[in-house]
């Protein structure tokens, strides 16, 4: 059974507006709507387990149509690992941009819905990542937060090119490996800086609060949440290479 360009290019859009409208709902419909406050410790647990069910259920749904990349980052780590051809990489990418644009847009909706709650969504930029400086309202270095990205991605595609080999004993389970590994991410990351490990994830509520009074620092720091996560997935593939078997 093949697939067409156009029904993979539909299933990472499909995949990835799941993830964002996941991960994206949990961080901002989880504001009180009359303080805007929130257990932080309760909130990061919430909001990995949440991404983490969400791209289980897509990457079974749609990893036999697409390989389930829903993150550039994974695409450009699977491609520099020779699985994929050169001509979807940018198409790949542009899908789970526009997913995760619409999903982050449709949270911004539910949102508006409330007045208070509207004003929060505002005041967090959606639930963007971001590092200290430009209005930020995390406390973090530039530096420590690249390195943290990288790292966290790294572990992410690590997991995904390995438990997908096709030779591999555990590749119907793969979206679970996939799945708890991402909601480990989210689970060291998100007091760090939000958590991006993608740059769809980070783009999408980045360049949808860019107008916003208070929020620009968002997409001032978006170029970070490309560059590190888009380093840690070359780096796992370059590894993933190194530990294939030799063949006979």
């Amino acid at each position: 059974m093949a697939w067409s360009s156009g029904q993979k290019y539909l299933a990472e859009f499909l995949g990835t507006f799941g993830l964002l409208i996941s991960v994206t709902g949990a961080a901002v419909l989880s504001l009180n709507v009359d303080t805007g406050e929130f257990s932080a410790d309760s909130r990061v647990m919430l909001i990995s387990f949440s991404l983490g069910l969400g791209v289980l259920g897509m990457a079974y749904a749609l990893g036999d149509v697409s390989g389930g990349h829903f993150n550039p980052a994974i695409t450009l780590g699977v491609f520099v690992a020779g699985r994929m051809k050169a001509r979807d990489v940018v198409p790949y990418i542009v899908a789970q941009v526009a997913g995760g644009v619409v999903a982050v847009a449709t949270i911004a909706g539910v949102a508006y819905g409330n007045s208070t709650l509207w004003g929060n969504t505002q005041k967090i930029a959606i639930a963007a990542q971001g590092y200290s400086g430009n209005g930020s309202p995390y406390t973090v270095a530039l530096g420590s937060v690249f390195l943290l990205e990288v790292a966290m991605t790294f572990f992410l595609v690590f997991v995904v090119l390995l438990a997908t080999r096709s030779e591999g004993f555990s590749k119907n389970l793969a979206p679970v490996g996939i799945a708890l590994t991402l909601a480990m991410t989210n689970f060291v990351a998100i007091p760090i800086d939000g958590a991006s490990v993608n740059p769809a994830r980070s783009f999408a509520p980045a360049i949808l609060s860019a107008g916003w009074s208070g929020s620009q620092w968002a997409i001032q720091q978006d170029w970070l949440f490309w560059v590190a996560p888009i380093v840690g997935g070359v780096l796992a593939a370059v590894i993933e290479r190194f530990l294939r078997p030799s063949p006979g």
